[in-house]
Parts: structure tokens; C-alpha cells; sequence
């Protein structure tokens, strides 16, 4: 890759999360994040995390983070890292989440293309299956994080709105009964799509997804005191502008391949 892409793959996040857990890690999937197990290793001292919850904002781009870096500040702050992470290609979002789940690139994968078939081979929800450990995905209706995971032995609460997705999440938490959630929010991609991704709606929006992404924050740290928690705000590409207003993404591209993850690792009180 030139250099103006980021080093660190999101496939990373499989193995990242499984590493933490103390899980099984397979030989074909991307290593687990480098600067994670440095922040592991200092804040836990060698103990494992039993709780992981993973925010799926859709195309938050670095450039954004790079841009508008005081709306991003609380997410920061409250996190314990600020990474830039590179995406896959095509950077589309089911090619992307696919990789980021599987830890693998897409040609082992499968899904190379913006096509939304069921995966076949490991992810991370199969390694928490097997180690007998509850995982669920919270997203919207018909999207990428909704159908391609599905046909697995976990929790799958599936919704219409945002609105329902994000207060399930946090009803979840509050009851305690899952190793892993994964949540989806996809309404900066869809809202950037359609008016661009500086548009002021979709500004509203991404500002949206960062203030929920830190209401999580405080609620692990009230509902899961007891818990070591591995969080991560973790979008799957970024986006641009094209004629007309509108945003895209798919391409090869500084702005579609460079995300901004955050990251944090709460040590049980």
C-alpha cells in the first residue's frame, strides 16, 4: 500500500477481541491490533477482559476525524485510544464488515463485492459459540451486520429504526447475559449518500452516532463496574464527495480506505 494508507487493517478487530478474551485465534486470520495488546497488557496486567462491546458506526471517515476534530473530542477522551485503521477493498460495507468479523481479507472470505450472502467460514461469533459464550448483533433491517452473520447459534435483535436498535443495546447491558455485542448504526452512510458527507444533516447525524457511541460508555462503566470491557467505536469505511452533492465510497482511495476507530479497555472495579 502507498503510504498515505493507514498500517493497521480492521480485519484486526477478530483476533483483537478473541486475543482479549483469551480465545482461540485461528492461523489464517489477521493478528490481533498491536497497539490494543500494548494497552491491554498495561491496564489489565496480564488479565483477560470478559465483556466486548462493538459500536458499527456505517463510513466514518479519518478525514472527518481530521477535519472536525472538535466534534469528535468527547469520543476521544473517553476512550482510552484514537486509531486510524485502513479498510478493505472494494470498501463497501458488507465486504468491509465481512473482513472485520472474519479476519480475513476478502478473496478468503468471500464477499467481494456489495452482495450480502451468508458467511460460511469462521468468525468471531463462531469462536464465542464454541467456548460456550453468548454474542448478539443489534442492527437495522436488511442491512450488511444483519444478514451476513445469520444462521448462527446467538442472539440476533433485529429492528426498523435506530432508535429501537440503540435503546436495545443499551436494555442489554443493563441485564447482563452477553460476552459480545455487536451494534449497527447505518444513518450517517445513508444521510451522506444522500445530501454529501458534509452536508449539515449529515454532520447532525455523525454527531448522532458519536454521542451514542459515548452514552455506551458511560453505561458499561455504570451497568458492567465488575467487568474488564473491551469497547471500540469501529467504522467499516470512509466516503467522498462526487458530482452532484452526493457521497460514495467503494474506491481505492485515501478517504474511502483511512477510518478512525476509537478504543477502550475498562478494568473491573
Amino acid at each position: 500500500m502507498p503510504d498515505l494508507f493507514d498500517s493497521i487493517l480492521i480485519s484486526s478487530v477478530k483476533s483483537t477481541i478473541l486475543e482479549l478474551m483469551g480465545l482461540k485465534t485461528l492461523e489464517n486470520d489477521e493478528k490481533a491490533n498491536p497497539v490494543i495488546r500494548t494497552l491491554a497488557e498495561k491496564k489489565l496486567g496480564g488479565k483477560k477482559i470478559d465483556r466486548a462491546v462493538i459500536y458499527n458506526p456505517d463510513a466514518v471517515a479519518l478525514w472527518l476525524y481530521q477535519k472536525y476534530t472538535h466534534l469528535f473530542t468527547e469520543a476521544a477522551v473517553n476512550s482510552d485510544l484514537a486509531l486510524p485503521m485502513l479498510s478493505v477493498m472494494p470498501s463497501v460495507t458488507p465486504v468491509c464488515f465481512a473482513s472485520m468479523y472474519t479476519g480475513l481479507m476478502p478473496e478468503k472470505h468471500g464477499i467481494k463485492a456489495y452482495v450480502k450472502p451468508v458467511l460460511k467460514c469462521d468468525t468471531v461469533f463462531d469462536r464465542f459459540i464454541e467456548e460456550n459464550k453468548k454474542a448478539a448483533i443489534v442492527s437495522t433491517s436488511g442491512d450488511s451486520i444483519s444478514k451476513i452473520f445469520l444462521e448462527r447459534e446467538m442472539d440476533y435483535f433485529i429492528y426498523d429504526t435506530i432508535e429501537e436498535v440503540n435503546k436495545k443495546a443499551m436494555e442489554l447491558i443493563d441485564e447482563d447475559n452477553y460476552d459480545l455485542i455487536v451494534i449497527y448504526n447505518g444513518n450517517y452512510d445513508s444521510t451522506m449518500h444522500g445530501v454529501g458527507p458534509e452536508n449539515e444533516k449529515s454532520i447532525e447525524v455523525l454527531k448522532e452516532n458519536l454521542a451514542y457511541y459515548n452514552e455506551l460508555i458511560k453505561v458499561i462503566k455504570e451497568k458492567w463496574a465488575k467487568h474488564n470491557v473491551f469497547f471500540g467505536f469501529c467504522p467499516d469505511h470512509g466516503c467522498h464527495e462526487i458530482d452532484g452533492g452526493f457521497g460514495s465510497h467503494g474506491l481505492e482511495m485515501e478517504e474511502d480506505m483511512n477510518v478512525i476507530h476509537f478504543y477502550g479497555i475498562k478494568k473491573a472495579e
